[in-house]
């Protein structure tokens, strides 16, 4: 998907909505786990309930390698469910890899090409010959860790090295890499005080911003600081919409929370 179909996309629809599709199995309603493949219903009820919603799923791969082959599986069969029935929107790959050369190669194939993603989270760590090889790829894309909403994100990523914080080195030295206006960055809800200075250094490029929600990102706070002309947001929520109900009616209950999260959205673009 081009960065144009993306931004089109948002302003047909009003919204900016990325849905985490994070399935645990002690939390989703018991008597999914009847079915062959209860994360895959799962997905495809909550998938069914909230497309016209939003623009974007995001499954984080943790939540389908924990179960072995089955949830790998589980995995292939929902991005291959929203490329054919919802191609419109945009599928992120929530996997944090990064490592040098032939293996970043390797990993940016599974997810583009294998499974048919059109991005996948990175973590810039290694540097340059750990992303660029993701950059290679046409009309996909790469989300780079900036400035995460964890706790633990001060341990490193705001710390000054020769004035500058960390996070802001990454934003500014990736910018030379090649095939960089293939890149978007992932900074957190949490974060919405340091989205000012983001901009100032990449004011076009596209962010992936979860933690509103459970983790108590204020939404009206990041647009301020952080939506462009083309709008540039992509704001997560996953256990708040996913999980808003463990009933027979989960679905429903999903699609209400992404309801309230759109109409919000709506009234900000």
């Amino acid at each position: 998907m081009t960065t144009e179909q993306l931004i089109a996309e948002i302003k047909k629809k009003k919204s900016f909505l990325c849905i985490g599709l994070d399935v645990d199995l002690n939390k989703i309603p018991q008597y999914l786990l009847k079915e062959d493949d209860p994360i895959f219903a799962f997905n495809k009820a909550i998938i069914d309930a909230t497309h016209h919603l939003c623009v974007a799923y995001k499954p984080n791969t943790a939540f389908y390698e924990a179960y072995g082959i089955k949830g790998w599986q589980a995995l292939e069969k929902t991005i291959k469910y929203l490329n054919k029935n919802h191609p419109e929107i945009f599928t992120i790959a929530d996997a944090k890899r990064g490592d040098i050369g032939n293996t970043s190669t390797m990993y940016a194939k599974a997810f583009f090409e294998d499974l048919g993603f059109d991005s996948v989270t990175v973590a810039p760590y290694m540097g340059k010959d750990s992303v660029e090889p993701f950059l290679t790829f046409e009309d996909k894309h790469t989300i780079l860790l900036a400035l995460t909403s964890n706790q633990g994100a001060f341990d490193f990523q705001t710390k000054t090295v020769d004035g500058i914080e960390l996070y802001k080195q990454v934003l500014k030295t990736s910018k030379s890499w090649q095939n960089s206006e293939n890149l978007m960055y992932v900074v957190g809800a949490t974060k919405a005080e340091y989205l000012a200075d983001i901009r100032q250094i990449i004011p076009n490029s596209f962010l992936l911003v979860p933690g509103v929600g459970a983790q108590g990102g204020n939404l009206q706070e990041v647009c301020k600081y952080g939506m462009n002309k083309n709008i540039g947001l992509l704001i997560n929520s996953s256990r708040g919409i996913i999980y808003a109900s463990n009933d027979n009616n989960f679905a429903k209950a999903a699609a209400n929370k992404a309801l309230e999260l759109q109409q919000q959205m709506a009234e900000l673009i």
